[in-house]
């Protein structure tokens, strides 16, 4: 098995981009692979929406990591906007269905966390027009 390799935001487009999860790929997995897999999981992710509010999970930063095994199975990291979330046991199946749709995904795994704990700090400029709260 080969190391993996982990791709992180900047600082600067960390303090931009503040949704954006950790990257991690397998050291076997190709360039021209990751960039595909970032771009296909990222459109997968963000048709997932928490019911009680308009935006999409990956907007709202509740996406912490995302790891591309050697085998393609991808594992997500997520956690939600409250532990108390009425859909707590379900959406890590629909994060799970809805990375299962990218080509080449083998098979998807999400776990919720709670540490770090999740903030508003966390959401994208899209997800605070969605949410009025510019």
């Amino acid at each position: 098995m080969t190391e993996p390799q982990t791709i992180e935001p900047a600082d600067a487009h960390r303090e931009a981009q503040p949704n954006e999860p950790q990257w991690i790929f397998d050291g076997s997995v190709p360039q021209h692979e990751r960039d595909r897999y970032q771009e296909d999981l990222t459109a997968a992710l963000k048709t997932v929406f928490d019911p009680e509010i308009p935006c999409d999970i990956y907007e709202l930063g509740l996406i912490y990591t995302v790891e591309v095994c050697e085998n393609r199975e991808v594992r997500v990291d997520m956690t939600l906007t409250a532990p108390g979330c009425p859909v707590a046991g379900e959406m890590g199946g629909w994060v799970e269905t809805a990375v299962a749709t990218v080509p080449g995904v083998m098979a998807s795994k999400a776990r919720v966390v709670f540490e770090p704990a999740w903030d508003q700090g966390r959401m994208s400029d899209e997800a605070r027009v969605a949410l009025d709260m510019f």
